[in-house]
């Protein structure tokens, strides 16, 4: 799939091309993970200016795009599901991220890590359109983003980096008092040629169960419509709503195992999350991320807490 020719991005709305960038690598590789980031973009860009004429051409190019391609893609549940469309973006963030840790951790600091340390970063942001970002993704996502900016700055300046948390194993994503840059006052590198990078398929795994994140304020509208300007008149029609309202189940009767302890439907998703990221870890053979989530996963199914 082609990357589209939008109108060029107007200084103020400088932070979206980092979005449409990363969009345009996913296009040819995984074209529903482009219509979220798009979708992404373009709710920030009108937070930010929808007034400006070359912010409008902008805006307008983007809603016709998002618009033709949910209708061209109408099978691709990835795209018309937000469950699914989650479980999508999610997964291939941490995937991204598991690669650039593993890579940090041994002590291989090149602009691929930065590179991948940046993207996930930026994926973890798009989970947003879905609803409040989980803790874990959270702790991934300023980690991510540190990590991008100091190896960055470390291969800038020609200073050995140091592995893994700046405060050490028990601060496992944080970087305690450290200031957290801003990934978009750090130089994009190029893209990476490393074949070792987790690749993404339309078939990548979603899991059949994965909650709706934020069920107590579904998106609705995917973005809203702009308001009409008298010296720069658009075309009057309302944008079609980019996802579909989460429609919530009847409430699901508790679980009480052997043990007695009574668990609901959001502890079995959790320790179903457990055991993905535990997967996730396995791929890229790092038992000690796996026994930990599988550890958790047991924990919470057996005491019905969450460590």
């Amino acid at each position: 799939m082609a990357s589209p020719n939008f109108p060029p991005v107007p200084p103020q709305l400088k932070t979206v091309q980092h979005y449409l960038k990363i969009a345009n690598e996913y296009d040819k590789r995984e074209p529903s993970i482009s219509y979220w980031i798009r979708l992404y973009g373009l709710q920030t860009a009108l937070k930010i200016d929808r007034k400006a004429p070359e912010s409008r051409a902008l805006l307008g190019s983007l809603m016709d795009w998002l618009e033709n391609f949910k209708k061209e893609h109408v099978d691709n549940e990835a795209v018309t599901n937000e469950m699914a469309g989650h479980a999508l973006v999610e997964n291939v963030g941490h995937k991204m991220f598991m690669w650039a840790d593993t890579e940090d951790r041994a002590s291989r600091f090149n602009k691929n890590v930065v590179k991948a340390f940046f993207t996930a970063g930026l994926l973890f942001d798009v989970c947003e359109v879905f609803g409040e970002l989980s803790d874990e993704v959270a702790a991934q996502r300023k980690y991510a983003r540190w990590k991008a900016a100091y190896i960055h700055n470390c291969l800038k300046t020609g200073e050995d980096p140091i592995p893994g948390p700046m405060g050490g194993e028990e601060d496992e994503f944080g970087t305690q008092d450290a200031e957290e840059p801003s990934p978009f006052n750090m130089p994009v590198p190029p893209p990476p040629n490393n074949t070792d990078l987790p690749s993404v398929s339309s078939t990548s795994p979603v899991p059949p169960n994965m909650p709706p994140p934020g069920a107590s304020n579904p998106p609705g509208n995917a973005f809203p419509s702009m308001p009409p300007q008298p010296q720069q008149p658009m075309p009057s029609r309302p944008p079609a709503p980019m996802a579909t309202p989460y429609n919530p189940p009847p409430p699901q009767p508790q679980h009480t195992p052997a043990g007695g302890v009574t668990l609901s439907p959001e502890d079995f998703v959790k320790a179903q999350k457990y055991c993905k990221y535990a997967v996730s870890a396995m791929d890229y053979e790092d038992t000690v991320t796996a026994l930990d989530n599988l550890n958790k996963a047991i924990r919470l199914l057996t005491t019905g807490k969450d460590s």
